[in-house]
């Protein structure tokens, strides 16, 4: 019996209500999928991978700019 035959003889003898969020948990791992996201983070949101890289070792850097800089001013 192959992999997927066993998971759908497993779910075909759940409740509705489980059958439900199995779903639902398949439609998010499709979603991730979707994304460039591998199960088991074998693959990142290579944006997200980028940011990081570029920002390490700054969180303790001083910044020249204070919040009033980042304000926009309407007059």
């Amino acid at each position: 019996m192959s992999l997927p035959e066993k998971i759908f003889k497993h779910i075909q003898e759940m409740p509705e209500s489980f059958q439900v969020e199995i779903l639902d948990f398949v439609e998010y791992l499709e979603s991730k999928i979707k994304k460039g996201k591998k199960i088991g983070g074998e693959e990142t949101d290579w944006p997200e991978l980028s940011l990081s890289f570029a920002m390490r070792d700054m969180e303790d850097e001083s910044s020249p700019y204070s919040l009033n800089d980042l304000r926009e001013r309407f007059t």
